[in-house]
């Protein structure tokens, strides 16, 4: 967890000035939203799909219920959420589902909104640490691979527990540490070789991607970002490893 009592955040490797995170933070997501989407498949062969529908499967959609997606990006929870409760809409009956992408970079959400409109999907420019609905606004809330570039993340976690229902669930999908040391090698070798290497072929930017993989070294390991969230007063916090550890599918109740 970012400690309160210093005035710096990491960025990657980098130690920076608090204060200059967020806009460090703006400029890799302004030049990486393009190929935002492609970079995901490439980096990941593809699995980055599987763990979301996996993530959105905790977020429990059902017709009537409301998401937030935080750090949303181009919105592929979002979309996935509302197609799930839409589907059961058909068969049940009951009021649409609602979702809101909540983002804090605009070149991302435009980037989303390229991939076309949809009923009950709305798009919000909004930063984590201080999101832009009243307490209790929300069924759901995810965040996938965005809460390790919040600079603050106990306050994130704070506002995201703040804007749940009572009852909702957390549930947040991030990069996370192998479980075994020959699967931690391979991921090194691939994370620290090929994914910079990728950014500078397919996205021409080598630096973001090289932040992405030193940022994923930086967050905490499974149990100890659960108990940043029992912190933030989740309860009911449980953990999933994903392909060995990769990533990690961590959900949590308010209340």
């Amino acid at each position: 967890m970012t400690d309160r009592q210093t005035d710096t955040a990491s960025f990657g490797f980098r130690e920076v000035p608090r204060s200059a995170k967020v806009g460090l933070v703006r400029e890799v997501f302004d030049r990486s939203a393009r190929r935002y989407d492609l970079m995901n498949d490439l980096m990941s062969l593809g699995v980055h799909r599987v763990w979301k529908d996996i993530t959105i499967t905790r977020a429990a959609p059902r017709p009537g219920a409301r998401l937030i997606d935080v750090a949303g990006g181009t919105g592929d929870l979002a979309r996935a959420f509302l197609d799930r409760a839409d589907a059961l809409q058909t068969r049940r009956g009951g009021a649409p589902a609602e979702a809101v992408v909540a983002d804090i970079n605009a070149e991302m959400l435009g980037a989303g909104l390229k991939r076309g409109a949809r009923p009950h999907l709305d798009w919000v420019c909004a930063n984590a640490e201080s999101l832009p609905f009243k307490d209790a606004h929300a069924d759901a809330v995810t965040i996938g691979f965005g809460i390790r570039n919040v600079t603050d993340r106990l306050t994130a976690l704070k506002e995201m527990r703040r804007v749940l229902r009572p009852g909702g669930r957390f549930v947040c999908l991030e990069f996370s540490r192998p479980t075994t040391r020959a699967l931690e090698r391979v991921y090194d070798a691939w994370s620290f070789n090929v994914i910079p290497w990728l950014g500078e072929k397919v996205a021409r930017d080598r630096d973001s991607y090289q932040y992405l993989v030193e940022s994923i070294r930086k967050f905490p390991h499974q149990s100890a970002f659960a108990t940043e969230m029992e912190a933030a007063g989740f309860s009911r916090v449980s953990v999933t490893n994903l392909s060995g550890g990769i990533a990690a599918i961590h959900v949590g109740r308010n209340g």
